[in-house]
């Protein structure tokens, strides 16, 4: 009876080291697997210039190194979380105040350089930077996933936005398809019109990036298909972006409409600083443009409408109500404006706000 009892003992020990050495094993599996979720978290995402970039799945700190993007950003319900920028309040002063959240980011970009230590102590989850920028061989070794975009074009805006989206994630999908949608929406019946219009009368649009040095933007940029897209013609006979020009060749171009920024104007290495300034200078005096003085700046809202930025969905529908205001006379901009930064941008904007807007003038003013 006892070497019974004995040999039950025996089983039973044996029967609880199993166990515990099965429980044990149970416990390195669900460790090892979880360890290997969290490797194995994140997206990828392409981006502009085709390269595979892994991001978190979830996004709560960003910096974004490209001006045009950070409305972007702001309507895909992420401007809070842009903890690094490019551009101070002093710079878009509408993006602050569309975006109050944007007052705590930190401006530690240029264009060419970075405050990495900045940048590093920030510890952002995405780095959103524009295609050939210097920035990526300063951030590298940072090893912040990054994203590089572009667009020239109107189908391109509506890729970044969507390769925005895809890094934001939740219901940011959504708010681009949405953008996406209107911009095609509002192209397709803006074009409808003004693709009927007879060349003859069309004026010739020169679009002036600076004065100093003189710098125009050409053909084959999204400037020359909002130009198009809004009844006129391209004065510019050269071909890119942010091109050198010669009075000589602007002569020969010689415009109906010059349409600059706002920033041409208070670009500090400008010459120029008023309209009336470049309607009395004797070297623009030739120019059908000046004569007539058919010089506009461009509306500026939370980013440049004329540039890459969202607000450029805007840009051809103003150009067209400007150029051709009998075709377009359903068309009231100030309406527009007000529809589109309420859907997309999720600010009330008050008629004489939008005015500003439309007349590139700051909040203040």
């Amino acid at each position: 009876m006892k070497k019974s009892n004995k040999v039950k003992k025996l089983i039973l020990a044996a029967a609880a080291v199993i166990f515990l050495f099965s429980g044990c094993g149970q416990t390195n599996t669900s460790s090892n697997g979880n360890s290997t979720a969290k490797e194995s978290k994140g997206k990828i995402v392409v981006d502009s210039t085709g390269t595979k970039v892994t991001v978190p799945d979830k996004i709560d700190v960003i910096a974004d190194g490209w001006p045009a993007h950070n409305e972007i950003v702001g309507m895909l319900g992420g401007a809070d979380k842009i903890a690094a920028t490019i551009d101070g309040k002093e710079a878009y002063p509408w993006l602050y105040k569309v975006f109050p959240g944007m007052n705590k980011s930190k401006t530690i970009f240029t264009n060419n350089t970075v405050n990495t230590e900045t940048l590093a102590e920030l510890k952002p989850d995405v780095l959103f930077i524009p295609t050939q920028s210097k920035l990526l061989a300063k951030t590298k070794e940072l090893k912040i996933p990054t994203v590089q975009l572009i667009f020239q074009n109107y189908d391109d805006l509506k890729k970044v936005v969507n390769i925005t989206a895809r890094v934001m994630g939740g219901n940011s999908q959504a708010k681009a398809d949405e953008f996406n949608s209107y911009l095609d929406k509002r192209f397709k019946a803006v074009t409808a019109v003004t693709s009927k219009i007879p060349d003859s009368d069309k004026p010739k649009i020169l679009h002036i990036e600076s004065f100093k040095p003189l710098m125009i933007d050409g053909q084959n940029t999204i400037v020359d298909q909002w130009i198009k897209a809004g009844g006129a013609k391209d004065a510019a006979e050269i071909s890119g972006n942010k091109k050198t020009a010669s009075m000589e060749q602007v002569l020969k171009w010689n415009p109906d409409i010059i349409i600059i920024g706002k920033s041409t104007l208070t670009d500090k290495k400008s010459p120029i600083k008023t309209l009336d300034q470049l309607y009395s200078n004797p070297q623009w005096s030739q120019v059908n443009a000046i004569k007539n003085k058919k010089v506009y700046i461009n509306p500026t809202g939370v980013f440049l409408w004329d540039r890459y930025g969202m607000e450029s969905a805007l840009q051809f529908q103003w150009l067209a109500k400007l150029l051709h205001p009998d075709k377009f006379q359903d068309l009231d901009m100030v309406k527009e404006t007000q529809n589109f930064y309420k859907k997309f941008l999720n600010y009330d904007l008050t008629s004489d706000e939008a005015n500003k807007i439309l007349n590139a003038q700051d909040p203040d003013q």
